[in-house]
């Protein structure tokens, strides 16, 4: 999670705890919480790696050989949050607030069930959101008890929340303090979209449920990413660094879910480093970033194919992502010089403001828009043709399916580390050089990366610190060589801050093992998580039911569960630079989560001689005290002799492709209605006389944005634009757009559905 302007973010904080002491003492806890696309094909661009994909292939054949037969479900449902007037989560910067809609965010649900042992299943949700959250993960888990006695199959053991990285979703849905500062608290509208999306997208994954095959295969997607933090990667040792070829894993992991009875498909699920940063901090319409995209390319894809197979779910999940880069240009100076960054801490002269990452299509002035179509493409592309190759390249899945979770409190944990000796982790904190942010997002004032040691930053910052919480010398000698900047993990007030209770869970589909991983692994962190878990594994035996002559594939799937920000090497935290400033439990961190997850692995064995660890201290759930001080919709209103649905401006008579088709339309709030599972915008194309809907919200070129006109007078409009591609199959004829909106009458009552109808124009 990139942390864009810290700045402000401190001084919001400060003000706010300042704010939350004076409420509490004169009111209590109790009142403060009232403030208030269509196909895109890629043969053009095809990278050397990846087969050029259009729309008349055919799917892959039965392919169950040896497998194992699984009982399989897949579904998605939406979760897109509030579009409008509330902060966007990643970037963590204040001004980043909502203003539309450009890609609707979806949950998708894969299950994989035992079928001789029903009770054993696993439950994997992909969001299209910035991480997985501990009050996300136990409100779903809470709605699964009250769905009655056929979920109570899924829990905590075996149910995992990941998130995609996306940085440009609604926030305030978080339980900790720290990530509701820059989005003005929790808001319950945001954070019920997404637990009542995903319980939405596992009740279909679950009526879905069928016996199938599940097979798996890897491939290189080399154009997708880069490491961001090279400067930290070059000191891990140089012995280890040369057993991998690339800087960042290039390797895509996809399992493949086929039903048994006709082999036909039900999804893919997928495993690729990629930080969801394309869109830029600059942003403010809701996408689901490059995973957002791949995920949509491949669904629509699939639907087009001979048959069809319209309830096909995509799942793009995360891996090692702490490093990594959509930026694949590289980091340069935006001050006019043309320069590369400084390499060592990312600046431009003396500061990193200027110091942005390129994505591919960086010219084009779109706060990121088509470098994030591009870098979804290409892993779209991948993807597919890894995809059309499992007929004969492919591994079937044999074997058991258990899983474990537990909560440890990484505050002080001892544990061995590879050397033999003993060492502890620390309450959480983070760095100074967590403040400077990334070349993907840079932070603001005089704070650099790779800073250690006495910080090379405005003494104003340490008063700020000790103003909040000003650390022990034991706190600073645990973390070093990190400078503290924010002693996240020993403030508790007005509630926690950060996690210091951690989700362990990893995952077991035969030879598939899934670690489950609540922070961001950096790429170097990552591959030593899983030659270990992949070592203990083969040492106990683990999946020789599966396959006595190869080690297990390991994957690393997350930021999950909940967020515990980043995971660094101890070499790459002696650097801090972003990474290793924003890795919470201290230098030890990697080993603690490598130690706890390798010594509980034997709960996988099939017949385990006890079936799950002991559960741990539950973490804090947060939502009931959280504050809000983001303002409800007090009403809308038109401007006079106006009515709602009205268009304002009007569409052209006619458009070329490759131009951009609007209209302007008198709104209302969206906040009033989300419309999950509907849409805000349309275009329709008349065709045989009837108008026929070729477009809505949920296509990557039909824009919705929101902009209030008066907050006096609760007036607001709606622009709804179509990028009408160069080639993306539209045919020539009639159009136009049609506007869904929800009013909120002045002085109460019930909310009224409206619509609104532009003037028709011509595709030529």
């Amino acid at each position: 999670m990139a942390r864009s302007h810290i700045a402000a973010v401190l001084a919001v904080a400060c003000l706010g705890i300042l704010i939350t002491f004076h409420l509490i003492s004169h009111f209590g806890l109790s009142n403060v919480g009232f403030f208030h696309f269509h196909e895109i094909h890629p043969e053009a661009t095809a990278s050397p790696n990846q087969v050029p994909l259009g729309p008349t292939v055919s799917r892959p054949g039965k392919t169950e050989g040896d497998g194992s037969m699984y009982l399989l479900g897949t579904g998605k449902a939406d979760i897109t949050g509030p579009v409008v007037e509330i902060n966007l989560m990643g970037y963590a910067d204040p001004n980043q607030v909502g203003t539309g809609l450009r890609q609707r965010l979806y949950s998708r649900a894969f299950i994989i069930g035992d079928i001789a042992k029903q009770e054993e299943r696993t439950l994997y949700l992909v969001l299209d959101t910035q991480s997985g959250d501990t009050a996300v993960r136990y409100g779903i888990l809470e709605g699964l008890k009250e769905l009655g006695p056929e979920y109570q199959v899924y829990g905590k053991s075996n149910v995992a929340v990941t998130g995609t990285h996306s940085h440009s979703g609604p926030g305030a849905w978080l339980n900790y303090l720290l990530p509701q500062i820059t989005s003005k608290g929790f808001d319950e509208q945001s954070y019920r979209a997404i637990v009542d999306g995903a319980l939405n997208s596992i009740k279909r994954a679950h009526e879905s449920l069928a016996p199938g095959y599940l097979t798996v295969a890897k491939t290189k997607i080399h154009d997708a990413n880069i490491n961001r933090s090279l400067y930290a990667y070059l000191a891990n040792p140089k012995e280890e660094r040369a057993k991998y070829p690339q800087d960042v894993d290039k390797t895509m992991t996809m399992l493949r879910f086929q039903k048994a009875k006709d082999g036909k498909d039900m999804g893919i699920l997928t495993w690729f480093p990629v930080h969801g940063t394309s869109m830029l901090g600059n942003n403010t319409l809701i996408t689901g970033d490059n995973k957002g995209v791949a995920a949509m390319l491949f669904e629509k894809d699939m639907q087009s194919l001979d048959g069809g197979i319209g309830n096909f779910v995509a799942g793009f999940s995360q891996a090692n992502v702490g490093d990594t880069s959509p930026n694949v240009l590289g980091a340069y100076c935006e001050d006019g010089s043309g320069e590369k960054c400084n390499f060592q801490d990312s600046t431009c002269g003396n500061g990193n403001k200027m110091c942005h990452g390129r994505g591919p299509m960086f010219r084009k002035k779109d706060q990121g828009a088509s470098s994030c179509l591009e870098i979804g493409r290409r892993q779209y592309a991948g993807a597919k043709a890894l995809y059309l190759s499992m007929t004969t390249n492919n591994i079937p899945i044999k074997g058991s399916v258990r899983s474990f979770h537990t909560y440890r409190d990484f505050s002080n944990m001892t544990v061995q580390h590879p050397n033999g000796s003993s060492v502890s982790t620390c309450p959480a904190a983070l760095g100074y050089s967590f403040a400077a942010g990334t070349t993907d997002g840079p932070g603001a004032f005089d704070f650099k990366q790779n800073d250690t040691g006495s910080p090379n930053a405005n003494p104003v910052w340490s008063v700020v610190r000790n103003f909040l919480r000003e650390p022990s010398e034991g706190q600073k000698a645990c973390h070093a060589p990190k400078p503290i900047l924010l002693d996240v993990g020993e403030i508790e007030r007005p509630y926690l801050w950060t996690p210091n209770i951690v989700d362990i869970q990893v995952l077991r589909i035969g030879q598939l093992l899934v670690v489950v991983s609540p922070g961001e692994a950096t790429t170097m962190a990552g591959r030593r998580w899983r030659d270990s878990i992949s070592t203990t594994a083969s040492a106990i035996s683990l999946t020789s039911e599966a396959d006595d002559q190869n080690p297990p594939i390991v994957v690393l799937g997350g930021p999950a569960n909940s967020y515990t920000h980043y995971i660094a090497t101890e070499e790459e935290y002696n650097i801090q630079r972003y990474e290793g400033a924003s890795t919470l439990y201290g230098p030890h961190t990697l080993n603690a989560y490598i130690n706890v997850t390798s010594s509980l692995l034997p709960y996988l064995q099939t017949n385990p001689q006890s079936k799950h660890p002991p559960p741990g201290p539950d973490p804090p759930i947060h939502t009931n005290v959280s504050f809000n001080f983001n303002s409800k919709v007090r009403f809308d209103r038109t401007p006079f002799f106006k009515k709602f649905g009205q268009v304002l401006r009007d569409v052209k008579a006619a458009y070329s492709r490759g131009d951009t088709a609007s209209a302007t339309f008198i709104g209302a709030n969206p906040r009033n209605n989300l419309r999950l599972e509907g849409t805000f915008a349309a275009v329709e194309h008349l065709s045989q006389g009837s108008w026929k809907r070729v477009r809505d919200d949920s296509d990557w070129d039909l824009i919705y944005r929101w902009k209030r006109t008066s907050t006096i007078l609760g007036t607001s409009e709606v622009e709804l634009s179509w990028e009408v591609g160069e080639d993306d199959g539209v045919e020539g004829g009639l159009y136009r757009f049609r506007y869904f909106g929800d009013r909120k009458p002045f002085g109460g009552g019930e909310i009224e559905a409206f619509e609104g109808v532009s003037g028709v124009f011509r595709i030529e």
